[in-house]
C-alpha cells in the first residue's frame, strides 16, 4: 500500500474508524487532512477526550504527514475554507473519505417515528448526511482536478444488508442508507472525471465508545465474549483503515466504481489482516450465522 505524495482528507477523524482510517493512509506514505470538532480546548457535543490532534500525531507516527484542522462540517463556511487550504498548501486532493457521523446518542432503538424524540432525530440526519454532502459539495472540485480520485463514503452496513434489514431506528436507518446511495450517486457524477467513488463500512468495530460500552479495553476486548458471543467477530478501527488504503492505492479501484464494500469483504480481495493478524468478516457472519439462526459461533469467519 503505497500512498507517497499522495493527499487525503479525512472529514471526520477523531476517533474510532475515522483515526483508524487517517492511521492507515499515513501508514502507507500519505500526507493526511483531519478534520472534527474537538480540540483540546473545545469539546463536541459528545464531550470525550479524544482529539483530532491526536490523531494527527498518529498519523505521524505511522509514517505518514498528519495535519489537524478544527472543522464543523455542517458549516459550509468551514468547509470551504477547509478545501481552500488545502488547495493553497498542496495543489491537489487524491483521496476524500467521507466519516463524519456524530450520532451515537441521538437514535432511540425500537422506537418507531411517532415515540423517537424528533429533534434528535432531526439532528442525526443532520449530522450524519447532510455534513456528507456539504463536504462533497465543496471537496469533489478538487478532487476532480486531476484523474484518479477517490471518494470513500463510510457507513453502517452493506447496501445489501441494509435493503433486507431495518435498524431499528428510522432516523438511524435513513442515515445509513443514504450514505450507501452517495457512494453509487457520486460514483455515476466523478466517472468521467476517472474518479471513483465506493461507499465501505466497517464490521463491529472496537472504537473507543464501544470499548467503552462493553466495560474493556483493547487488551483485554475478549472478555466480553462471555457475555455477548457476537463480539468475537470484532475488528479494531484499523482494519477499516487498512481496507480503505488498499482501494487507495490500487490502480485498478474504478472496477469497484459505485459498490458498497465491507472492510471483511476487501480483506479477502486485497490480502490485508487486522491488527492481530485475522481476517473477520462482519457481515457475512451475521448473513450466515446470526440471520440464519445458527449457534452464534465465529470460527470461521476470522
Amino acid at each position: 500500500m503505497n500512498l507517497n505524495g499522495k493527499i487525503a482528507l479525512v472529514a471526520g477523524a477523531t476517533r474510532g474508524g475515522g483515526k483508524g482510517i487517517a492511521t492507515e493512509l499515513g501508514a502507507a506514505g500519505a500526507t493526511v487532512y483531519v478534520t472534527g470538532r474537538t480540540t483540546s480546548p473545545h469539546s463536541s457535543e459528545y464531550n470525550r477526550p479524544e482529539t483530532i490532534k491526536q490523531t494527527a500525531e498518529a498519523v505521524e507516527q505511522a509514517g505518514g504527514v498528519g495535519i489537524a484542522v478544527p472543522v464543523d462540517h455542517l458549516v459550509p463556511e468551514q468547509v470551504r475554507a477547509l478545501v481552500d487550504r488545502i488547495r493553497d498548501e498542496q495543489g491537489r486532493l487524491d483521496i476524500l473519505v467521507n466519516n463524519v457521523w456524530g450520532g451515537e446518542n441521538l437514535f432511540e432503538f425500537d422506537s418507531p417515528v411517532w415515540e423517537h424524540d424528533l429533534e434528535n432525530g432531526l439532528h442525526l440526519l443532520r449530522l450524519g448526511v447532510d455534513t456528507h454532502l456539504i463536504t462533497a459539495h465543496f471537496a469533489l472540485p478538487l478532487l476532480i482536478e486531476n484523474p484518479g480520485g477517490l471518494l470513500v463514503e463510510v457507513t453502517d452496513g452493506t447496501t445489501e444488508y441494509n435493503n433486507r434489514n431495518y435498524r431499528n431506528s428510522p432516523f438511524y436507518d435513513v442515515a445509513k442508507v443514504a450514505i450507501n446511495r452517495m457512494g453509487w450517486l457520486h460514483a455515476k457524477d466523478l466517472e468521467s472525471y476517472e474518479a471513483t467513488s465506493v461507499s465501505i463500512t466497517p464490521g463491529w468495530m472496537r472504537s473507543e465508545m464501544m470499548l467503552e460500552g462493553f466495560g474493556v479495553s483493547e487488551e483485554n476486548w475478549r472478555d466480553a465474549i462471555t457475555r455477548v458471543p457476537d463480539f468475537a467477530i470484532s475488528e479494531t478501527p484499523r482494519f477499516v483503515g487498512r481496507a480503505v488504503a488498499a482501494l487507495a492505492a490500487d490502480p485498478e479501484r474504478s472496477r469497484w466504481n459505485g459498490q458498497s464494500m465491507s472492510s471483511g469483504g476487501l480483506a479477502k480481495e486485497y490480502g490485508f489482516t487486522d491488527l492481530d493478524g485475522s481476517q473477520p468478516d462482519a457481515w457475512a457472519y451475521i448473513a450466515d450465522i446470526q440471520e440464519s439462526g445458527k449457534t452464534l459461533d465465529a470460527s470461521g469467519y476470522r
